[in-house]
């Protein structure tokens, strides 16, 4: 075994940068000796695999120890074959690339986490180092140096430290925690703060002042707080701050603490002061430059004043009532913040109400086709003494307008407020559709703008000209009427009525055709009554003599009256009949069509015609037919018939007679 050469070294010269008067712990006290974060404890052993309970343990702050021959002092030790263990946690923030090195003789073995990163364990004659690069993770990690000294001089160094080039760090420093920030409102001075990083290549760190959509950096720095002075305007600061390494690595803290500042400064006055006039009111609007504020509109009657408070609002416009016409007012508005500051006032507007518009809301056409009646209502303190009517045709985008005489002016009801005044254009031509505006007119002749136009197309009141030339002839089919084509241009259709008709004592529609027709045969069965008809010609508007006077006489119409000939049967039809019966002109009026309903008794049914030369009913078969229907093709046309149909039965005995007529009108 090799001999140590030397003397045994005092035990605080041992410790080479150990914290200063450290002292050694009493036997029996090691394992209670507790050192900071940060901080080694060395504990000494008698042998160099540890084991066992340590002869002493300390705390040191490095490790850089040199014992040269002998063993160290203050704790008896072997002169060789003794060993140290060093022990440390701490936090390394987070983390990332760093150098582990060391310079031993004899033996060291180096433990992050109980992983071995260096490894010199032989017993050797000089001192060699070697130094590795490890990668720490965030957080708080062990590291343990276990140093053997065999035979011979012995030292051992160790150390670690973060890489700080920025082609090898690239991982950011934790985001910075513990942040507070505080406010003096009589000073408006805010301080904020927050707790120092655990980086061990911390650079320092920037702070950050935002308002809505700025970010601004105020200060970088190496301290744990920062104080500023802000504006009192009531605005809302957020404070952050990030943390930077020595290779420019920056965290994101996302750290954004909120300080509303004292309002003392007024908003900005408002601006864009305008009015705008109305029917029944003028309103003042503005611009606001502050939201939240509330405004005070003052008024006077020159431009210096003075000026008196009219109104307060929330809105940024205010509705006045009681401005008065044609008579120049002057306005401004100021604005209060919600912390109660006032702003200046707005720029003077000086505002003359122009004369007051009336409002023209009904036209219509007079009931006594006098013209078109116009209605509108007017302000009561207008100062209004006179009325214009204005007339333009429609459907133009810039009408020509021009004055027109309105006559029958007069004034309706009223309310506290409103005039109701109205008059009549009796120029107007019907049928042509206008736009109308009306104008007001002040004691000193001035005149307004025109309303809103109203527009509307007089109606024709006017009825077309009697028929003429009306004439009735009784016929065998019927009673025939011609007339004389009317002389309207406007002429849209004939009604003719008849009197009477039948459960309808009045005179009623008999039937309408168009303006080209002036015959009409009307196929009333000929039993000879007594009737009265009338042809009215109905224009275009719905006008005609009868709807003019609306009443039975028909005053101002032509009437004809007429005798029906009377072809009634002379015998009269049984009653009784089980039979309903039905005859309609068949094939475009050449011919009748009978139809009946079942008889269930019956084997056939019997068909008989009217022959008024034999003033008798006749059969017009030989044979009773068996169908429900028969078509007659023997009539006359240009006549009225008579049918009867009996249903006969087994025994040859025949029902009453089922009876119907139709007129087949001359054939063509």
């Amino acid at each position: 075994m090799r001999s140590r050469r030397g003397t045994r070294r005092a035990v605080g010269t041992a410790l080479a940068g150990a914290v200063a008067c450290l002292a050694l712990p009493a036997s029996g006290a090691q394992a209670a000796t507790t050192c900071a974060a940060g901080v080694w404890k060395a504990s000494y052993y008698a042998n160099t695999t540890f084991a066992g309970t340590p002869r002493r343990a300390v705390c040191d702050t490095a490790i850089s120890e040199s014992y040269g021959t002998g063993d160290p002092a203050g704790v008896t030790l072997p002169r060789d074959n003794f060993g140290v263990r060093w022990t440390m946690t701490r936090n390394f923030g987070s983390g990332g690339p760093f150098t582990f090195s060391v310079a031993v003789q004899d033996a060291v073995r180096v433990y992050l986490d109980g992983t071995r990163k260096i490894d010199l364990w032989s017993n050797v004659s000089s001192t060699r180092s070697k130094t590795v690069n490890v990668t720490v993770p965030r957080g708080t990690h062990n590291i343990r140096v276990d140093f053997a000294a065999f035979t011979g001089s012995a030292n051992v160094k160790f150390g670690y430290a973060p890489k700080t080039s920025a082609t090898v760090d690239k991982t950011a420093p934790l985001a910075p925690t513990g942040a507070r920030v505080s406010y003096d409102q009589a000073t408006s001075k805010a301080t904020f703060t927050w707790s120092k990083n655990k980086e061990m290549d911390l650079a320092g760190y920037k702070v950050y002042l935002r308002r809505p959509g700025t970010s601004t950096l105020v200060v970088r720095t190496t301290a744990t707080s920062y104080t500023t002075t802000l504006p009192a305007t009531g605005a809302v600061y957020r404070f952050g701050v990030d943390a930077v390494d020595r290779a420019g690595n920056t965290s994101s803290s996302g750290i954004d603490l909120p300080v509303t500042t004292a309002d003392r400064t007024a908003p900005r006055a408002p601006t864009g002061l305008t009015a705008a006039d109305s029917q029944w009111d003028v309103t003042l609007s503005w611009t606001a430059s502050e939201a939240g504020s509330t405004f005070r509109v003052y008024r006077a009657d020159s431009t210096t004043g003075p000026y008196s408070l009219v109104g307060t609002t929330k809105s940024t416009w205010l509705t006045l009532t009681d401005v008065p016409y044609s008579t120049p007012r002057h306005y401004k508005v100021t604005a209060t913040d919600v912390s109660g500051n006032t702003s200046a006032a707005s720029a003077v507007l000086s505002y003359t109400r122009p004369t007051a518009v009336p409002w023209l809301y009904h036209a219509e056409n007079n009931e006594a086709d006098t013209g078109i009646r116009l209605l509108w209502e007017a302000r009561l303190n207008a100062g209004t003494t006179g009325f214009r009517v204005y007339r333009a045709e429609p459907g133009s985008a810039d009408p020509s307008w021009h004055a027109v005489t309105c006559e029958d002016f007069g004034r309706g009801g009223s309310t506290p407020y409103v005039q109701v005044h109205y008059c009549t254009d009796r120029t107007a031509v019907a049928r042509t559709g206008y736009q109308y505006a009306v104008t007001s007119v002040d004691g000193e002749g001035r005149e307004s703008e025109r309303s809103a136009p109203y527009s509307i197309t007089r109606v024709d009141r006017t009825p077309p000209p009697a028929v003429t030339g009306v004439t009735v002839k009784a016929t065998p089919y019927g009673v025939v009427l011609d007339w004389d084509p009317s002389t309207a241009p406007d002429i849209a259709k004939f009604i003719i009525r008849r009197e009477p008709e039948e459960k309808l004592p009045c005179w009623c529609n008999l039937a309408e055709v168009d303006a080209a027709t002036t015959h009409f045969v009307d196929a009333e069965l000929p039993d000879g009554e007594t009737l009265t008809y009338s042809v009215d010609a109905v224009d275009t508007s719905g006008n005609s003599l009868y709807t003019l006077y609306l009443n039975p006489e028909g005053e101002g119409m032509t009437f004809a009256d007429v005798t029906e000939l009377d072809l009634t049967p002379s015998v009269d039809t049984p009653a009784g009949a089980p039979l309903d019966l039905t005859a309609t002109a068949a094939d475009s009026g050449h011919a009748v069509e009978l139809r009946w309903d079942a008889i269930r008794e019956a084997t056939g049914y019997r068909v008989h015609r009217w022959n008024p030369d034999a003033a008798a009913y006749e059969p017009l078969t030989a044979e009773p037919v068996t169908d429900l229907s028969y078509t007659d093709t023997t009539a006359a046309t240009g006549t009225t018939h008579f049918y009867w149909v009996t249903a006969v039965y087994a025994d040859g005995t025949e029902s009453a007679p089922g009876a119907a007529w139709t007129i087949l009108q001359p054939g063509s």
